[in-house]
């Protein structure tokens, strides 16, 4: 008999929301967090799995962003949407402070504060993408425009080709 799935905060808030969202799991040992690896575990194109980066501007202020895996961040198209001078990601030992989530477990729903949040605009050329769902090894998987109006995310581009970050 499969163990049941215990719910993450962000399972939790999607719930109390009345947002449908389906969970997809894969494996994680704990050291690979390539999202690209994700992507190939759940089955679905690396353009659609998004990841959740946590960056700091020059204040200190918080600022989420979520872009394909297969993506860079563009630190310079996010601090300009955001109102920043600059925007640096923040260090692994301040994640989990900041988000109560660890590295890669961090999902843009159920942070412990609302931090503004930015999410690509390739979401929307999807029915549905996935973003990590608090826990390392499972998916949430849900409409874009559901997570950017439970998110308040501002849509945009925030991505540059290249190695991903």
């Amino acid at each position: 008999m499969p163990k049941k799935l215990q719910k993450t905060n962000a399972m939790r808030q999607l719930d109390t929301a009345g947002i449908p969202y389906d969970i997809l799991t894969y494996d994680c040992d704990g050291t690979d967090f390539d999202g690209e690896h994700v992507a190939a575990q759940v089955g679905l194109p690396s353009a659609r799995v998004f990841k959740t980066l946590v960056t700091k501007d020059e204040k200190n202020r918080v600022v989420v962003c979520c872009i394909p895996v297969d993506r860079k961040l563009d630190l310079k198209a996010l601090a300009a949407a955001a109102g920043a001078k600059r925007l640096e990601m923040t260090r692994q030992d301040e994640l989990l402070a900041l988000t109560g989530y660890i590295r890669g477990g961090c999902s843009p729903v159920g942070m412990k504060k609302p931090y503004p949040t930015f999410l690509d605009e390739s979401a929307d050329g999807f029915d549905k993408i996935a973003v990590s769902a608090g826990l390392r090894g499972l998916q949430l998987y849900l409409a874009p425009e559901d997570l950017a109006k439970h998110t308040g995310a501002v849509c945009g581009d925030f991505t540059q080709a290249g190695d991903e970050l």
